[in-house]
């Protein structure tokens, strides 16, 4: 035997996975990650980039949590930018370019040096379950490796079809293999399977471009990091760039549509209605002439470019003469033409909140297999369900994030309550309590739960404590110092900003819409000293800010989501029989039965229950 048995085995070494495996070796089980592929853990499948709306909230949260994603995204970052700076604090998201060999070289080395977590090479091709619960996992190989519990993370694999015009081809990501067996099982077990799809754009030779007529996109002068910890500054940037397509390059596009299985039918699941393909965005919007693309570089010294906008699934010949036809690509050369790849996931209304499912005890999902896109939707699943995956071994209770503590209870709430009929992205404006989500302030919102259960480290938290004590001494700085008219008038001259009368809190000014805390830094001396004296970072100073400038909106989104929390502490009763409650709408008698939420919060979020069937419910619970 050259197996033991462990706690948590997890299938899969994708974003998902890869988070799994470090949360439960991090949390004390003894854990074993299979991946068909050892040289392709933590592999970027799709573009090179991590991050940017309401996905690089979820990032910070990763890390304040104690996850890898944003410490491997900060050390493999060729670029960064924060997104929505000219709207309000809780839509600015962070995102990095980063570099395709070194990101995955990164992860596959943290995970290595991670204690109790061990590895193998093999494909999983059948799940060991007795009386209701997963214990193991058969391999190819002819493995039976047993465990406590299993987290399943297949991605793109589960019976993953390639296509590329005409030409279909078993596989989950070109070059991988597809994995078949668990699907069938699992829907011979009562779960409900279907079919999703998606894609990814040509790669290209970027010696082949010519960059003097694309526009050029800077990363930030001043990048930030995702993680919290003291990962590398970014002093060096890469330049990513725009083109653009026109109405010739669409024609040719159309030339290949009688040869597109996205119209032909061969393709039957459904697409990413966020990030359609080339093809998809000139039907849908055919009054567009023109539609952007963002040239991506794949790494540091690597000359192959991600063209972003560009993803398609029409014949290679269709590919080369439309992108030819885009300023700037009239000379380039492939290095691999886009696909499209049909997978098997399974409904996330099967799962409970901790991601296990409802029907097999043990068993665990996470990433695409719940329908979702992107890295860091998986990523975010992939740490809860280890987590959660861990602390079952022990009996203890699963840890569950709400949605008013982070973007991660968000997106798993989601799924669990509403379900999925394309592949789930995350965005702001999911959130309802997205003030209080801010990237700037995850650590502040996350890491100390993370701590309580023994997953953030004791540096995470030495770290925390000495931001917020330094937040709180700059505030008690800014609500103490008067600042006279004299002081200020430069500084409100620069802003055309109406002078003070008579000595004012510096708080005061910076409550100004129109002032900024570096503005006083820069105007006012004594402010100035005060920030190096207590060594507040840009980022601590950007978190000061925030949190004086929208105290109030701060505080009502906050009281707004206790008093809905209250709907937490009642119960449903386990078997609760929905049908006999004639005053319930037959939709409602329906989904409730389906989804059998535990709380009457949960109930509220299901789609189809409504104001007044909650109120029955609270009349039948005593409420």
């Amino acid at each position: 035997m050259i197996h033991n048995e462990y706690d948590v085995i997890v299938v899969g070494a994708g974003h998902a996975g890869n988070e799994a495996a470090a949360a439960s070796a991090n949390l004390g089980a003894n854990t074993l990650l299979i991946t068909m592929n050892m040289g392709v853990i933590g592999q970027m499948s799709c573009n090179p980039a991590m991050g940017g709306i309401a996905k690089g909230q979820i990032i910070r949260e990763i890390d304040a949590i104690g996850g890898y994603s944003g410490i491997v995204s900060d050390h493999s970052a060729i670029q960064f930018r924060m997104l929505n700076r000219s709207k309000g604090p809780a839509m600015w998201s962070p995102r990095t370019q980063n570099d395709r060999m070194r990101f995955a070289e990164k992860w596959r080395l943290m995970l290595e040096s991670t204690a109790r977590l061990d590895f193998w090479q093999d494909a999983v091709l059948e799940l060991i379950i007795e009386d209701g619960a997963c214990v193991g996992v058969k391999t190819q190989l002819g493995a039976t490796i047993r465990s406590k519990s299993v987290v399943v993370t297949a991605g793109t694999f589960l019976n993953g079809l390639m296509h590329i015009g005409e030409k279909q081809f078993g596989g989950g990501r070109a070059g991988e293999k597809a994995i078949r067996g668990i699907t069938e099982q699992l829907v011979e077990e009562g779960f409900t399977a279907d079919r999703m799809k998606t894609g990814t754009p040509p790669r290209v030779d970027g010696r082949s471009i010519d960059y003097s007529v694309l526009e050029e996109q800077k990363g930030d002068p001043d990048p930030r990091r995702f993680s919290f910890t003291d990962t590398p500054k970014l002093d060096t940037q890469r330049s990513c760039h725009i083109a653009y397509t026109n109405s010739d390059v669409h024609d040719l596009l159309r030339e290949g549509f009688d040869r597109s299985p996205m119209f032909n039918g061969r393709i039957q699941g459904l697409g990413p209605r966020y990030c359609p393909s080339i093809e998809d965005k000139i039907e849908r919007f055919h009054t567009k002439d023109s539609h952007q693309l963002f040239v991506e570089p794949e790494g540091w010294e690597t000359v192959e470019v991600y063209v972003n906008g560009f993803s398609t699934s029409l014949p290679e010949d269709v590919q080369v003469r439309a992108l030819r036809g885009v300023p700037g690509f009239q000379n380039v050369k492939f290095f691999r033409p886009g696909y499209a790849v049909e997978y098997d996931f399974f409904h996330p209304t099967q799962l409970k909140h901790s991601l296990e499912t409802k029907r097999i005890q043990n068993l665990y999902f996470a990433g695409q297999i719940n329908g979702t896109t992107g890295y860091e939707e998986a990523a975010a699943q992939g740490i809860m369900a280890g987590i959660n995956a861990a602390r079952s071994t022990w009996n203890k209770d699963a840890l569950v994030l709400k949605r008013n503590e982070a973007y991660i209870g968000v997106l798993i709430d989601d799924l669990v309550t509403k379900g999925t009929k394309e592949p789930y992205r995350m965005f702001t404006s999911r959130a309802e309590y997205r003030i209080l989500l801010r990237q700037d302030n995850a650590d502040q919102r996350l890491t100390p739960l993370s701590h309580s259960i023994g997953l953030a480290s004791d540096e995470r938290m030495e770290k925390l404590e000495g931001k917020k004590g330094k937040l709180k001494a700059m505030t008690k700085v800014l609500n103490k110092t008067s600042i006279s008219p004299q002081e200020a008038d430069d500084l409100l001259k620069s802003k055309a900003s109406a002078p003070l009368r008579q000595k004012q809190k510096a708080v005061s000014l910076l409550n100004r819409p129109n002032i900024t805390f570096a503005d006083l830094t820069e105007h006012l001396p004594v402010i100035a000293q005060k920030v190096d004296d207590l060594g507040l970072t840009l980022d601590i100073q950007e978190s000061l800010e925030v949190q004086i400038k929208y105290a109030g909106y701060i505080e009502k989104e906050q009281a707004i989501a206790d008093k809905l929390q209250r709907l937490d502490t009642i119960a449903i009763p386990n078997g609760f029989d929905y049908h006999k409650l004639e005053s319930l709408s037959s939709e409602s008698r329906e989904k409730l039965t389906e989804s059998k939420p535990n709380t009457l919060s949960e109930a509220s979020r299901i789609s189809g229950v409504s104001a007044s069937d909650l109120a029955v419910l609270l009349v039948h619970l005593g409420r």
